[in-house]
């Protein structure tokens, strides 16, 4: 009798240039991390207002909402690898200029101005960034690979909000913070540029519409991808509370700037803790059903968050949320990258990119928006209402989502 496989945890990470991406995503995002909670502090502190926390998302969604499509064809078209360098450089360009005007104390305008630049920079380099990732691992270890990516990025965003709320309180100001982002973007920079150039299946029809389309027309034929997609997205567009985090930090829980880089590491910590246990775990056997639970679970705790007056239970729903949330995106990254041709997973990336990015800013707005209009409590429970319906929604339209067993048929497809 032969002896069953072992499940192998570190499977990804014995990849040299797998290791070299997941590090600079670490280092990137954990510098972005910083410049969030930068940006919402110095932006509160001057204008006392949460719409304009609003407008942060917005200014940074609108390139995305205009250039993914277009950038997912040129991560078909060209390599990827350059791709995402070109965009670190603009990253860390965006970084010095916020930093001399927080040290200048220069208009708002162009604050906004320096984090428009910097949604095009993300708008061209996530679906070149998530069509590279499969190239530097067999598929057989894909979703282990979106585990340990997952992992990264979630410990990244544990460390940078706690970094940056630990800097403001320390120095009363933002510039240092920008200052250390440009740092980690260029150090990104340097982890990608010993990539071994990949191989891939380069795009070759010429530009048209019908290409440009490809990716919508590829997720719009595969339910269980639509029906993946579109709960991250009303989940992150109705159920974060991450833009409103500098309103409960100061004047509903009264931790201040340390407490809210903590608000902002929380759900990262529950991430981190959900990610590194689905690495050691076997593949999921009934993922539809768990993603459905897992997004609903997210409502829930995001309710009770926001009817918390006490900052440990607000700490704990809060790493809960990143818990369950963590689940969707494993699936959800192992669904769109392992069962998309090669020569489509940068427009297919694009549309995720339209749909998983731009629900965080345009969350970000919906929620300074509905803060304004109602309250901030009110924002957040009626967001994480909102969540739920959509889980039972996609329950009852995509039968496809519910039977999905296992991941495994993906990868045989």
């Amino acid at each position: 009798m032969p002896k069953p496989s072992v499940h192998d945890p570190f499977a990804a990470l014995r990849f040299r240039d797998y290791r070299l991406y997941t590090l600079a995503l670490l280092l990137a995002t954990m510098g972005y991390q910083m410049q969030s909670v930068a940006i919402g502090w110095e932006l509160y502190e001057r204008t006392n207002s949460a719409f304009a926390l609003g407008l942060v998302g917005l200014v940074q969604v609108i390139p995305i909402l205009l250039l993914s499509l277009p950038a997912g064809q040129l991560a078909d078209r060209f390599e990827r690898k350059h791709t995402v360098m070109w965009t670190l450089v603009m990253l860390a360009i965006c970084s010095v200029g916020l930093a001399a005007l927080s040290y200048k104390q220069g208009s708002i305008e162009l604050i906004y101005a320096c984090l428009g630049l910097g949604g095009v920079a993300r708008a061209f380099n996530q679906p070149a960034s998530e069509a590279l990732l499969p190239q530097l691992v067999p598929l057989s270890v894909f979703s282990n690979a979106a585990t340990w990516h997952s992992s990264s990025f979630q410990l990244a965003t544990v460390v940078g909000p706690a970094l940056g709320g630990l800097i403001i309180a320390l120095q009363n100001s933002a510039t240092e913070v920008y200052g250390l982002d440009a740092a980690l973007s260029l150090t990104s920079l340097g982890l990608i540029v010993p990539i071994v150039r990949q191989r891939s299946t380069p795009l070759t029809e010429p530009v048209s519409l019908k290409t440009l389309a490809g990716g919508i027309q590829f997720v719009w034929q595969h339910q269980v991808i639509l029906a993946a997609i579109a709960l991250d997205l009303f989940a992150v567009l109705l159920g974060g509370a991450v833009t409103l985090l500098p309103i409960f930090a100061r004047d509903i829980l009264h931790v201040g700037a340390s407490g809210l880089g903590w608000l902002r590491a929380a759900p990262s910590i529950g991430a981190v803790l959900m990610a590194v246990t689905l690495a050691y775990l076997p593949p999921l056997k009934q993922a539809g059903k768990t993603l459905l639970w897992a997004v609903a679970g997210f409502g829930v705790v995001t309710i009770i968050f926001g009817l918390s007056h006490w900052f440990w239970l607000s700490l704990l729903m809060l790493a809960l949320s990143g818990a369950f949330d963590n689940v969707s995106v494993v699936v959800r990254r192992t669904l769109v990258q392992v069962g998309t041709p090669d020569s489509l997973r940068g427009r297919v990336s694009a549309v995720s990119a339209v749909f998983i990015g731009a629900s965080n800013e345009l969350g970000g707005f919906e929620s300074g928006l509905a803060a304004a209009l109602l309250s901030p409590v009110g924002a957040v429970v009626m967001g994480g209402m909102g969540t739920i319906v959509v889980v039972l929604t996609v329950a009852l339209l995509s039968p496809k989502i519910r039977q999905l067993s296992s991941l495994q048929p993906t990868l045989d497809h």
